[in-house]
């Protein structure tokens, strides 16, 4: 008997993105590094969000994100993430719901206010993303909801989320509930910084036999394995992980399962934001493996839904837009 209740469970943060276009001088002034994401503390939150230009305010967060665009494409999608109890908090919640994403968690009761993304596009699409974690910080293993990880396909885990130490032993216990029920698990690197933060924590996980699907740019694999080029990164993936998913922006994904290795093109796209076009990427490719279609469909469907993302400002692709390519690949 299937006991399948969701497609894609994903933990992560849960963040309220704020977004505003603005130029490199902005990024200078301020000293951010263009396209990166570096955590901030409350006081910088309320300097930044004082000074930035007026914005588009939405559920965020990496993994929800995925979780998102995988429920507009027709996948049975909740997510697992920290919120606390005031007027973001509540936001965050009923966003996804009416998106079709199930959100079981209780929010925090006292203590640090929901987190929230304040995100700079530059005229070339990039996004310098600044990040309070706020009640992120806060997820540990009594979060964890173990009936809906045992009933979901695919468990993805935000490498975001690796900072707090609670919130590493919450995803190790995740990872054991997955497994014990013979379900996948799939991981973002999320970003270059964090994979040097936690390295040796990442590399564990995926030694350790942990991780069945890996999600990863062209600079967050190299700086995992410490490659200085992409190919010697390809080449210590394959012999390390069951199946490593790799972006290169406009030169397309790899794709490295073992011994196989399939380059993607991108779908060429008049760029405009590049804001989540991973995390779209990777709820394509997902959504593609759980209607069990091969390898390349997936990074296929996967590229077509990143395009959608980027072709406009926001995090999200257009409902409209998902809704269609879920009826072209059904």
């Amino acid at each position: 008997m299937d006991t399948t209740r969701y497609d894609i469970i994903g933990i992560g943060n849960a963040i309220v993105d704020v977004l505003a276009r603005t130029d490199d001088h902005f990024l200078d002034r301020h000293d951010m590094r263009k396209g990166a994401m570096r955590l901030i503390d409350a006081e910088a939150a309320e300097r930044i969000l004082g000074v930035m230009p007026p914005g588009q305010i939405a559920s965020g967060g990496s993994v929800a994100n995925s979780c998102a665009v995988a429920s507009g494409l027709g996948a049975r999608a909740a997510f697992l993430g920290k919120v606390a109890r005031d007027e973001l908090g509540i936001a965050f919640a009923n966003d996804l719901r009416a998106i079709g994403v199930d959100f079981p968690h209780a929010p925090l009761p006292e203590g640090a206010p929901t987190a929230r993304c304040l995100i700079l596009v530059t005229p070339d699409g990039q996004r310098t993303m600044n990040t309070y974690l706020g009640a992120c910080i806060d997820f540990d293993h009594t979060d964890l909801d173990a009936e809906a990880i045992q009933s979901s396909s695919i468990l993805y885990l935000e490498g975001y989320l690796f900072d707090p130490p609670r919130a590493q032993h919450a995803f190790r216990e995740a990872v054991r509930i997955a497994r014990g029920a013979g379900r996948k698990v799939a991981l973002s690197l999320s970003d270059a910084f964090c994979v040097d933060r936690h390295r040796a924590a990442f590399l564990d996980l995926i030694t350790s036999g942990g991780i069945d699907i890996l999600f990863a740019n062209e600079a967050e694999i190299c700086s995992l394995f410490e490659q200085n080029d992409f190919d010697g990164a390809v080449t210590e993936a394959a012999h390390t992980l069951p199946l490593a998913v790799l972006t290169r922006s406009e030169a397309g994904s790899v794709v490295v399962a073992g011994a196989e290795r399939h380059v993607v093109a991108a779908v060429p796209v008049e760029v405009v934001d590049t804001t989540g076009a991973g995390d779209a990427y990777a709820a394509g490719f997902m959504v593609g493996l759980t209607r069990k279609v091969s390898l390349v469909e997936s990074a296929a469907l996967a590229s077509r839904v990143a395009a959608t993302a980027i072709g406009r400002i926001g995090a999200r692709p257009d409902a409209a837009a998902l809704s269609l390519l879920a009826s072209e690949t059904a």
